[in-house]
């Protein structure tokens, strides 16, 4: 099945959990053929790698199973505050979180960081990138893990992510530009509505574009006014995981794991997340948001450090299935040591392929002198 169906039939297959919204998805059609590289078309094309990577990557797929982030790549991290205020920093997209082998995961995660590095958004080695993400999950996984707390620990990592933290004026101005709706589905309404201060006076709602596997479905944002200043909190659409469409089993028809992952891992949760029906409700704020890679100071020793606490934080979301540590140690250990290397490689080849189709069809002209 070549990449043009395979987007048409899953697209089909979403339409029959929730509602796309057409002009979205054309941005999205169009950001997968990025002229610059085959990153953003990784990140929106989740669906195709579930059908490339039972293929490719056949040896893997006997690991232990795990509660999977499943669309785990170098830019789904970012930062949050918990129910103590202090600012978090971990994985924080769960849209595909599904049972499956915790070596997707990994080349996934590997798979990504080498298509990072070719469009120069990170300076490291891929091969040292790998290496990196095996030490820290490794880590992790013999130690329990640990959560990436930004206060007098990390101070590195705080110092690294807090460059990237979204000026709030900038934010707040950003926001406001967003065009406005009058009415929103009634789920979606009842969940912003409970994570909302009781005094809070609500002001619009606006319809938002973010993401890019994710970008189609319908995501508003309520803006209100809490003691003389705004906050925002948003209701995005869920849909089962991709994973079913490419023909994984699921435990039980039509669940969403994102709640479940969530509450699971070794984690500090941001009390203003919840899932409310098919709908996330979360908080938006300027240090509630993902850490743009392409944004930070290149410095390869820090990008290496960064890399190895990835590891760690899958390890983190892994640990959240009862009791899995030591089968996935004893499997790692029967594992060529460069077998992660070789099976990110692998589907990395596979994924340019199906980017240069997508371009041959979807690409836009260039403009006539």
């Amino acid at each position: 099945m070549r990449i043009q169906k395979a987007t048409s039939d899953y697209e089909a297959w979403l339409r029959t959990h929730l509602p796309l919204l057409s002009g979205d998805l054309a941005k999205k059609h169009l950001e997968m053929a990025s002229p610059t590289g085959p990153f953003a078309f990784f990140r929106a094309t989740f669906y195709r790698w579930m059908t490339l990577w039972p293929k490719v990557c056949r040896n893997l797929r006997r690991a232990p199973t795990v509660l999977a982030v499943g669309d785990l790549h170098v830019e789904n991290f970012g930062t949050w505050r918990d129910e103590e205020g202090r600012l978090i920093w971990g994985i924080n997209d769960f849209d595909e979180a599904f049972p499956l082998p915790y070596t997707l995961d990994l080349v996934r995660l590997a798979a990504s960081a080498i298509l990072a590095i070719g469009e120069d958004d990170l300076w490291l080695d891929p091969e040292d990138a790998i290496e990196a993400f095996l030490s820290g999950y490794t880590a992790a996984l013999t130690t329990g893990g640990s959560i990436f707390v930004l206060s007098e620990h990390n101070a590195w990592l705080r110092s690294m992510v807090s460059g990237d933290l979204r000026d709030p004026v900038a934010f707040w101005h950003k926001i406001k530009r967003w065009p406005n709706v009058t009415r929103i589905p009634r789920e979606a309404r009842v969940g912003i509505a409970r994570l909302l201060p009781k005094d809070a006076q609500p002001l619009r709602i606006v319809a938002r574009q973010a993401g890019l596997g994710s970008l189609g479905r319908e995501r508003y944002v309520m803006l209100a006014n809490w003691h003389g200043a705004l906050i925002a909190r948003e209701a995005k659409a869920l849909a089962p995981s991709a994973c079913i469409w490419a023909g994984f089993k699921a435990p039980k028809p039509g669940v969403i794991h994102y709640d479940q992952i969530l509450h699971s891992a070794i984690r500090a949760c941001d009390p203003h997340v919840a899932v409310h029906g098919n709908w996330l409700v979360r908080r938006l704020a300027p240090d509630c948001s993902r850490v743009d890679l392409a944004a930070h100071k290149k410095n390869a020793d820090e990008e290496l450090r960064l890399m190895e606490a990835m590891g760690h934080e899958t390890a983190n979301v892994h640990l959240g299935t009862p009791k899995i540590a030591r089968s996935i140690l004893k499997d790692l250990q029967s594992h060529p040591r460069d077998w992660l290397s070789r099976a990110a490689h692998a589907m990395v080849e596979r994924v340019r392929e199906d980017w240069k189709q997508w371009r041959e069809t979807n690409a836009t002209p260039p403009a006539k002198a």
